[in-house]
């Protein structure tokens, strides 16, 4: 299914001559974060947030604001990836979506977006979450993939989850293999184990001997 079929157009944009009150109206009645803004040439001018619409007053003309519109949007050919990265450098709900000529076509819903993420591999198949980091020169997604495949793994899904401090964390789906040996692989080549959604029998082992430890020294 294309993500253009998910093009809604419930909400129509607000004129920038409208008025103020208009759009705190809108933003009382709907859930959104956001609501497009068009010229009187129907051309998109770009999108007012609840936050800034509640500190506006409400006899003055959008366009008195222009100042805080956010330019933000997506094309009809925007594959759905770029579709949710947009959503979360925005921090919106909606995304307005133009074609290749600037015409306003609708937008997106958030929660249609992230259907489709639901309906991939990633989450509908079986399998193990691993969560691992290392330096961000030092990584790579082939190693990564060896390692798994290396171990009778299978690989259904994999996305950089987190940068920080020149630390890169990587979140992977793995099928048809316990993970076990797959972490302790990635030990040996020197990545760190943030967490597994399988039970890690190394860090249990070492647990036991820990618990042993010190039980025998407090005799």
């Amino acid at each position: 299914m294309r993500l253009s079929e998910f093009i809604i157009n419930d909400i129509k944009p607000l004129n920038n001559s409208s008025k103020i009150s208009d759009l705190q109206l809108l933003f009382n009645q709907l859930t959104y974060s956001h609501i497009p803004v068009k010229d009187e040439n129907d051309t998109y001018l770009g999108s007012f947030s609840e936050t800034d619409a509640h500190c506006f007053e409400s006899n003055k003309l959008l366009s008195e604001y222009a100042y805080a519109l956010e330019d933000f949007y997506v094309r009809d050919t925007t594959i759905w990836l770029d579709v949710l990265e947009a959503f979360a450098k925005n921090s919106a709900n909606i995304i307005p979506v133009l074609d290749a000529r600037n015409v306003y076509l609708g937008y997106y819903e958030l929660n249609d977006v992230i259907s489709l993420f639901n309906e991939t591999p990633f989450f509908f198949e079986a399998g193990g979450i691993l969560v691992i980091e290392k330096g961000l020169l030092d990584y790579s997604f082939s190693e990564i993939s060896q390692i798994i495949e290396s171990n009778n793994g299978k690989l259904l899904g994999a996305f950089v989850s987190k940068i920080k401090n020149d630390v890169v964390q990587i979140t992977l789906k793995i099928g048809n293999s316990s993970l076990n040996d797959i972490i302790q692989t990635f030990r040996r080549y020197s990545y760190n184990i943030v967490s597994g959604h399988e039970e890690d029998s190394y860090n249990e082992s070492l647990k036991e001997r820990s618990d042993y430890l010190r039980k025998y020294l407090n005799i």
